[in-house]
């Protein structure tokens, strides 16, 4: 299975902010949208992700307040990223790796989308459950052999 396979499924909504835009902003963003990242652009390019962890932080450093921050003070200005080829097994370790929650997704330098740990873990899961139905349904459909059902044939 593959990161294209999670983002058929997700869509294509993407919010973005650039780096110079104010955190308050971002803020305001995410909670609208009840989304825990954004991805930063600028000039069409990827250059960061902010997320809720960023934003925390920020927070917790300028005194319980959002302030007159920008994005490109707070952002992770080198955010984990795949491409829609990427086997999601993979994701799965370069997320655990780095704890990170969200990944961008890029086709060379085109932003295709954003997938979340728990995109990763629902479609992972969504797989076993698949699999698992396919098995049961394969055993119970096992054909009955002849001299099988506590019969003993006596050679």
């Amino acid at each position: 299975m593959k990161v294209s396979d999670i983002l058929r499924v997700k869509g294509n909504t993407l919010f973005t902010v650039t780096p110079d835009q104010a955190l308050a902003d971002a803020v305001n963003t995410m909670a609208m949208h009840d989304i825990g990242s954004l991805v930063v652009m600028d000039h069409g390019n990827l250059t960061g992700m902010l997320t809720f962890r960023e934003v925390i932080n920020a927070i917790v450093k300028n005194g319980g307040e959002v302030g007159t921050t920008l994005i490109r003070s707070v952002m992770d200005n080198a955010p984990l990223t795949c491409t829609p080829d990427t086997e999601i097994d993979e994701v799965r370790r370069m997320m655990l790796g780095r704890h990170a929650r969200y990944m961008p997704v890029l086709n060379e330098k085109t932003l295709m989308g954003v997938i979340s740990f728990y995109d990763v873990a629902r479609t992972v899961v969504e797989a076993q459950d698949f699999e698992n139905r396919m098995l049961k349904a394969y055993i119970r459909d096992w054909p009955v052999e002849e001299g099988a059902g506590g019969e003993q044939q006596i050679g």
